[in-house]
């Protein structure tokens, strides 16, 4: 097993497999002109399997498949069906722009369910929030999806003065589709403009949810990092991953592999282990690994607390999320 110093059991690992992406969201990817990482820098699909294969024998349980978009890499079906051999529950996140493309691999591959990031259901704001005219594309994909019986969440940053006022329409959605609606508070990275008066918090959000809707909190399940909640005669759910406000790193069970190939202990560490390098220059990664999670820190990679008055973002040490993988 992979344990912190506060005996936090970690078995969720989350593989970036490119910093790519086709669309142009402000909040994860801040410049039209970004210089993508050069292919040879990346990690190669023997290589990512070879990697994971290391972290499943030390425990982990479950592979998230991120990016940028994941699915925007050439052998990014070959990746899948490779990692889908391992004992684990095997899920993607993507902006679910190419997923028709997808559907026949994920069914091979056994997957169940996905996360979707969608933060807006006005065509006009996506063309304002990603810089591209994909919302039909989307929103069909999600419908497929869902027709495939497979569980669908959607990520939502909500954004006051940009969003907010969509709440309410991505839980009426619920109704009548088994959709899972996660709002995310938007959260400081490099380059993303973050400022605290555009942060909806948890308590914001389940008030203004409220304002409309009779809402059930629903269990949390160990490690959980959204906190669930269903209007009843609903589908679906809603949920919201309250980082900023009321952070969940208490039984936090996450580890992190860029497409670059760092080990990142936490979306927030200000340090990185250098896992690519090492494989290849024939080196043993399991007490790199060991040593990256002992290295942890207790909550928000020890960078800031919850006053959120107080984060200054330039003394932020930290990549742009589109770098990290989410």
């Amino acid at each position: 097993m992979i344990i912190d110093g506060f005996s936090r059991v970690h078995d969720y690992l989350r593989i970036s497999l490119t910093d790519n992406c086709n669309l142009r969201c402000f909040y994860c990817m801040p410049e039209e002109e970004y210089t993508f990482t050069p292919a040879s820098k990346l990690m190669q699909a023997d290589e990512i399997e070879s990697i994971a294969k290391i972290f499943v024998a030390q425990g982990v349980k479950k592979i998230r498949l991120t990016g940028g978009e994941p699915l925007v890499r050439k052998d990014a079906a070959d990746i899948i069906e490779r990692l889908s051999k391992f004992p684990v529950k095997l899920t993607i996140t993507t902006n679910g722009t190419r997923l028709h493309e997808f559907v026949d691999v994920i069914k091979k591959a056994g997957i169940t369910s996905l996360n979707i990031s969608l933060d807006t259901l006005q065509k006009d704001r996506f063309m304002l929030m990603t810089r591209r005219d994909q919302f039909d594309r989307v929103r069909s994909n999600i419908d497929l999806m869902l027709s495939e019986g497979i569980n669908v969440r959607v990520n939502a940053v909500v954004m006051k003065g940009l969003n907010d006022h969509e709440i309410s329409d991505f839980v009426a959605w619920t109704k009548e589709q088994p959709v899972h609606i996660r709002f995310i508070e938007f959260m400081p990275f490099s380059g993303n403009r973050w400022d605290s008066a555009k942060v909806m918090t948890w308590q914001e959000i389940l008030s203004r949810v409220s304002d409309e809707y009779d809402v059930l909190p629903l269990d949390r399940e160990k490690h959980d990092t959204a906190k669930k909640y269903i209007v009843p005669g609903h589908q679906g759910t809603f949920a919201v991953i309250s980082t900023m406000s009321a952070p969940f790193c208490g039984d936090c069970n996450r580890m992190r592999l860029t497409a670059d190939g760092k080990m990142k202990n936490c979306l927030f560490s200000t340090s990185e282990t250098d896992l690519l390098t090492a494989f290849r220059n024939g080196e043993d990664l399991v007490p790199l690994i060991h040593q990256s999670i002992r290295d942890k820190k207790k909550a928000l990679g020890g960078q800031f607390t919850t006053d959120m008055g107080k984060i200054e973002t330039s003394k932020l040490e930290n990549r742009s999320m589109i770098t990290i993988g989410g």
